[in-house]
């Protein structure tokens, strides 16, 4: 029990060795200026090691679209091509659309051609099918050699070739976009506070002539994707607009800016014989001759996803005392690793006190008194 008292209180100290070599001393200094390097350009300067971070971020987003256009003829403007309308981070442009007019409920056929049919056995194998326009009754309709359904009548026939509105390129977005750091208490909108409304209502998002703008084009957007403007208009699909907020609070808080990127968020199908573009259906109801009817609308649109992100910094003695400790931690490993490798080459001149001689196989001597 006193044994391990009298241990618990004694001081080690490992041997001192010096190294007399060329090789050994350039190696170690070549190592510590590495990891100096790396400490100061990296961890500190690239990736602010000294800052608290909050990615915690509180965000808002508001949107607005404008233009005119021409579909069929008629004119199209906000209220017949943007839905929602509720100026929502997500929102889609109609392009076109394959309208079936005045529908009702009642007994039809069917015209896709998966569900064509000679007899009524042709068409009891799909009663549990879910992808015709009705549900399919089982009777073959031999006049239109195509299965019955029960549903909105006339059924919807999509293999049309409808023109998109080209007009859609020329449109204009407008997004309002709010983010607060919660950590800091740092709140921060896209729209600059020293331009004046005049200029913002008369200006056009340009990465580097206008980086600030908050009003986009249509088509410039598809062009910061990379994507083709008659595909995406024939088919949809999904574009992403991305705000990155990355703000250093150790500078003043007016230097904390958005960034904007545009990328296609379907670009994995946009080859796919399965599933392709972007489309859905809507429909527009009323009454007639005491009988309820509607407009079947099946829209192709591209859809415009608003993503937020943000991370802000600001100094903290605690992370930066942190990596202080590693930093020099490992300027220490390197210089007992250098040592150690070259003790017993024969080619190195070492000095070690007489006294060391009598050192354990621990490398380390204990200093005591004898009573």
């Amino acid at each position: 029990m006193l044994g391990c008292v009298a241990g618990f209180f004694t001081y080690e100290t490992t041997k001192s060795v010096v190294v007399k070599s060329w090789q050994v001393g350039i190696i170690y200094r070549f190592a510590q200026l590495l990891i100096i390097l790396y400490f100061v350009g990296w961890v500190f300067l690239h990736e602010k090691a000294y800052q608290v971070r909050d990615t915690g971020i509180e965000s808002a987003v508001m949107t607005k679209v404008k233009g005119f256009g021409f579909y069929n003829g008629s004119l199209m403007d906000v209220a017949d091509y943007v839905a929602p309308q509720q100026g929502a981070a997500m929102f889609c442009i109609i392009t076109k659309m394959i309208i079936t007019p005045s529908q009702s409920q009642g007994l039809c056929a069917e015209p896709d051609k998966k569900f064509s049919c000679a007899t009524d056995e042709d068409c009891t194998k799909h009663l549990s099918s879910n992808l015709g326009s009705g549900r399919i009754t089982g009777r073959c309709l031999t006049s239109e050699k195509q299965c019955q359904i029960e549903g909105w009548c006339p059924a919807e026939n999509d293999n049309q070739t409808m023109t998109p509105m080209r007009e859609v390129e020329n449109f204009t977005i407008f997004i309002k976009n709010s983010i607060r750091f919660p950590l800091f208490n740092v709140t921060r909108g896209n729209i600059l506070s020293s331009v004046n409304a005049q200029k913002i209502q008369t200006c056009l998002y340009h990465p580097y002539k206008d980086p600030y703008c908050p009003i986009f084009r249509v088509g410039d957007v598809l062009e910061y994707a990379n994507e083709n403007l008659d595909s995406i208009m024939d088919r949809g699909g999904e574009i992403g607009i991305n705000i990155a907020w990355k703000c250093n609070l150790d500078l003043h808080v007016n230097n904390c800016l958005p960034n904007y990127t545009f990328t296609r968020l379907d670009a994995p199908f946009k080859h796919s014989h399965v599933t392709k573009g972007y489309n859905f259906r809507f429909a527009k109801y009323y009454r007639s001759q005491n009988q309820e009817v509607r407009t079947l609308h099946k829209a192709f649109a591209i859809r415009f996803d608003i993503i937020v992100s943000g991370s802000a910094g600001k100094f903290s003695v605690i992370p930066t005392l942190i990596n202080v400790v590693a930093a020099c931690t490992s300027v220490g490993l390197v210089s007992d690793s250098a040592f150690k490798c070259k003790e017993f080459k024969q080619a190195s001149h070492i000095t070690i006190k007489a006294e060391e001689k009598n050192s354990d196989d621990s490398g380390a001597f204990s200093i005591g008194y004898q009573l």
